[in-house]
Order: C-alpha cells, then structure tokens, then sequence
C-alpha cells in the first residue's frame, strides 16, 4: 500500500495544476471508487461539476481537494485514498482511458488551462468522495499543503504525520509510555502516528538499531527521540528519491515510478548482508505482512520500565 512519501509525490504533483482549478465536468465509469462517498456516482458528478479547487492537501495517506465554499453550505473537499492500487494521473484533455480507469474529473485552470484528473486503480480498494471539513481540533492546519484548520470528517481520526510541523513530539512520548504493544505495530496505528507503513517502519526501526518486537512502553526517551529522529530522515529521503515502486501501480501524477527500493537496508532483504554489520537480514511473520530486521544491530532488549 502507498505510504506518506508515495501520497505525498501525488500531492505536490497535483497542487499546481489543481490549485484555482474550475471543474468542467466528471465521469464516473466505476461505482466502486466511491465507496466513501455518501451518495451515487450521479450525485458525485452533479456535486462536483462547477466548483473550484483550493488545494492539494495531504494527512498520513489520505488526500483531500477543499472546493470553494458554496452560500449556505457546509465547507467540503473531494477526498481520496490510494488503497492498495490506486493513481492519481494528470493528463491531456481528451486523453484515451487509461487501464483500469474508474474516474475522470475534466478541470479548467486560469493558468495551465484545461487537463485531466484521471483516478485509476486495479484491485479497486481506493475511493473518492465529497465530504465535510470539520475544524481541526488544535486549531494548526489540516495537513500539508493547506493554511486552513480543517479536516475532512472522515480523515478526523487519523493522526498527524511525522513530517507535519503540527506533530507533537511529547505527545508521541506520552502515547508510547500507554502502550503495552510492540513497537512496530505502533508505528502502523494511523491513529498515534499517520503515514507510516510496513515498508517505512522496517527502514526507520533498522536505521534506530530498535527490534521491531520491542514493547513501545520499554523504550526509553533517548531510544525515542532517536527513532522519530530516523522516521523522519527515512520518510524525507524516500521523498526525495520520488517514494518507492516495486511494480507499475506505485506511480507519481505523470506515470513515473519512484526509485527508493534501491535505498533500502532491511525491507525486502532476506537473507542479504545488513548494510552495517553483514550479519543476513532475517524475515518473520508480522499479523499478514512481514518484518525484517538484522538480528545483530537490533537485538530484543530486556523489560527495563522506564
């Protein structure tokens, strides 16, 4: 599944061709990809024709468009999240379809004029949908990319990501001094820490030489602020490398892969020399997925409290 830097490539990819964007008109070819939306694919089109996009903004996995406000109405956004296949691709007016194609939404921009947003995805676990902006309880922004204090409903529980400059540290602390779980499966709640995924966590606990099995309450405010520390480097490098692709479904706007699977030290190395001791990287079983780890440089530590 796309995690924070694959989510958050589509967002900057969409911000300046959607910014101040009037929409044209929308096709919806698939009702599936609305399975957030309140509503039919008929009442998705009507609802969206005719308004303006705001922004690009993004929280953890989950992106949001704010639409101009409508006299009389509540403030709302077309929201969507990737799943595990979906793309967001810019295109040509016009364009053919693309595969597995469930959306297209025509847009008209004061600046680039006309282009398409197409929303593609194979295994149909992804979704769009229109839906209210509530306030932001802290009162900083929503997410990246947006100045307003609001929030879609529906992404309302979902943390703050470590890159957001609203992510509270100490509360992140305080959360994992309650937490009697390992200190991965932590990392994956969307609802302490949002955008971290399998892939990611893997990397970020290999880089703070933490065991994924770690009771998160047994790790010590240093060994803490060291792995949000490495969480941040990880996420801001795979950012930079375009996140990472190991097939043709993880792609950025214009249908370019990312290259950070070349970067990695743990995920996906079974049995290769870990990058700093060359002790073989090992794999279990973690819930449906995997963790991989370097048995030497993360070592299951002994229940210390705090």
């Amino acid at each position: 599944m796309p995690e924070l830097p694959e989510v958050e490539v589509v967002r900057a990819g969409l911000a300046p061709a959607v910014t101040g964007a009037v929409v044209l008109g929308v096709t919806v070819l698939d009702d599936r990809a609305l399975t957030r939306h309140a509503g039919t694919g008929a009442e998705f089109e009507s609802a969206l024709t005719g308004r303006t996009i705001r922004a690009a903004a993004r929280r953890g996995k989950f992106l949001w468009l704010p639409l101009e406000e409508l006299r009389g109405e509540p403030a709302e956004a077309v929201v969507g999240h990737l799943g595990m296949s979906g793309q967001l691709l810019l295109r040509a007016p016009g364009a053919a379809p693309e595969r597995h194609e469930r959306v297209r939404i025509d847009l008209d921009h004061p600046t680039h004029g006309e282009v398409s947003v197409v929303f593609a995805d194979q295994r149909t676990f992804g979704s769009l949908a229109i839906d209210e902006l509530i306030p932001t309880p802290d009162g900083a922004p929503g997410g990246l990319g947006t100045a307003e204090a609001s929030v879609p409903r529906q992404v309302a529980h979902i943390a703050r990501d470590p890159l957001d400059p609203a992510f509270s540290d100490s509360a992140f602390r305080r959360a994992l001094v309650r937490k009697d779980s390992a200190i991965k499966r932590v990392l994956l709640d969307q609802t302490v820490v949002s955008g971290v995924g399998n892939i990611y966590a893997d990397e970020s606990l290999w880089a703070a030489r933490i065991h994924p099995e770690t009771r998160a309450a047994d790790l010590p405010t240093r060994a803490v602020n060291r792995l949000l520390g490495e969480v941040r480097h990880v996420l801001d490098k795979a950012l930079a490398e375009g996140g990472t692709s190991f097939d043709a479904q993880y792609v950025n706007v214009n249908g370019q892969a990312g290259y950070f699977a070349h970067s990695l030290n743990a995920y996906g190395r079974t049995g290769e020399p870990c990058p700093r001791c060359g002790r073989p990287i090992e794999r279990v079983s973690f819930t449906n997925r995997s963790s991989h780890f370097c048995p030497r440089c993360q070592r299951m530590p002994r229940p210390t409290g705090r």
